[in-house]
């Protein structure tokens, strides 16, 4: 299986405070992201964490890697400082890709884009750094934790999802 997510922020007490996440505390917020997952990410599959993974302050990015389930892909975020980037946990670490899956071509990016490849041709953005706050396009969805959950999503779970009018 392939997933997606972004903008966990680890060790980031700024999102308890600007996305209002649920959590007393950021040990408890890193604890539940960690275990959510784990729940849904097995070691074999692959996830694509799509940028602003961890904050600089949140000690050895490898060490929280190795707590995570999957072959880890970062698409680099704007709070992904070179204690992320560099981190050898990594299975790729890029800013922008694309690829096939189920048939369908995804244009992976941490910003949500207005126009992209082969948009035209029904190709679909998956992206993060708006935190559930954008007004999506066709085709295009915010894969981070806010918008989903809390949670690691795949594409069918996306694709399934009702939209409004």
């Amino acid at each position: 299986m392939i997933y997606f997510t972004g903008d966990t922020h680890f060790a980031d007490p700024r999102v308890l405070r600007i996305d209002r996440r649920p959590f007393p505390d950021m040990t408890s917020h890193d604890v539940t992201l960690i275990r959510n997952w784990n729940e849904i990410v097995d070691p074999q599959d692959d996830i694509w964490h799509l940028g602003d993974f961890m904050s600089f302050r949140g000690g050895d990015c490898d060490q929280l890697l190795s707590m995570l389930n999957g072959r880890k892909h970062l698409i680099i975020g704007n709070n992904d400082p070179p204690t992320t980037t560099e981190a050898t946990g990594w299975a790729s670490v890029q800013h922008y890709s694309e690829m096939t899956l189920d048939d369908h071509l995804l244009i992976l990016c941490h910003y949500p884009f207005r126009t992209w490849n082969k948009m035209g041709k029904k190709s679909i953005n998956l992206h993060g750094h708006s935190h559930g706050r954008l007004k999506p396009l066709p085709r295009q969805y915010d894969v981070g934790v806010d918008a989903q959950g809390l949670r690691p999503v795949s594409l069918q779970s996306l694709l399934s999802t009702k939209r409004g009018p």
